[in-house]
């Protein structure tokens, strides 16, 4: 683990997975998760000639709270973490939570992204048109009506929900997480997400569940793409299609028979895509 300061004196703790001298990408967890979140087979990384980088988000892992963030506020992180590993242009991708965190990353910085992949995405509360927990599972959209009443709800609503273990989830999700290779990454992950407390779990939901972004994914103008599973009762596959309608340069792949965790499976295509040039090449590994 790697602990940078960012200009606010605030400590960001983070992590690279993969070959040094590979091709940068940046991975941001969803929620609550850390930085110690990634595909769980590493191999992959060094197979496809990727420096994976992680970092934990205000107030999970290592990282100081940042009571009150808002989810365009990751943007700022995350070039601080490329600017403390030298690194001017990389590609970048997010699940489930982690999505919109990337997207603000693209939103406020296009000229350091090379391309934007997201699985899974959360699209933003008071997205217009949309009917934003249509479809969505009991225990997020208790979730997504506390975020409503402000940070202390969601504070007193988490801690009843506890620590011991993620909530519990649809039958297609368990399936996903029992495979031995996901659940060995899961815990370690979950435990490090919430070691320090609940800040950081809070301050997700109450920023992705209860608050404005603070852009327009209509504003992102690099090369993106959404992956979505059909079958997602956590982030219902609409919220997918709203971000694909909203953002002129994505793409959309909707898989039918995917839940949630199916974005395990649909990493290493988003990943070989990430780094790939404009004819589907490899793209020349660089800083």
């Amino acid at each position: 683990m790697r602990e940078l300061i960012t200009d606010d004196r605030r400590t960001l703790a983070v992590e690279e997975w993969g070959d040094p001298a590979g091709t940068p990408v940046v991975y941001l967890h969803g929620s609550p998760m850390s930085r110690l979140a990634r595909y769980p087979d590493d191999s992959l990384f060094h197979e496809l000639g990727i420096r994976l980088i992680t970092y934990d988000r205000p107030g999970f892992g290592g990282s100081t709270p940042r009571p009150g963030r808002r989810v365009v506020d990751a943007a700022v992180d995350v070039a601080a973490v490329a600017d403390a590993l030298g690194l001017h242009r990389l590609a970048v991708f997010g699940v489930s939570g982690g999505g919109p965190h990337a997207l603000a990353f693209a939103a406020r910085y296009p000229e350091r992204v090379t391309r934007l992949g997201v699985l899974a995405s959360l699209a933003p509360r008071h997205a217009a048109g949309l009917d934003w927990t249509a479809g969505m599972n009991e225990g997020n959209c208790r979730s997504a009506a506390v975020a409503l009443t402000g940070r202390q709800a969601v504070t007193e609503h988490l801690a009843n929900v506890g620590t011991a273990g993620l909530p519990p989830l649809p039958e297609i999700e368990q399936a996903v997480l029992s495979r031995p290779e996901i659940s060995a990454m899961i815990g370690p992950a979950f435990a490090e997400a919430v070691r320090p407390g609940l800040d950081g779990w809070v301050d997700d939901v109450t920023a992705l569940f209860g608050t404005e972004w603070g852009f327009d994914p209509a504003d992102i103008t690099v090369p993106a793409r959404i992956w979505h599973g059909g079958l997602d009762t956590l982030v219902p596959p609409a919220h997918g299609d709203w971000l694909a309608a909203r953002m002129p340069t994505a793409t959309l792949i909707r898989q039918a028979d995917a839940g949630h965790g199916g974005h395990f499976d649909a990493t290493p295509a988003m990943l070989a895509w990430l780094i790939s040039d404009d004819e589907g090449e490899p793209r020349a590994r660089r800083c």
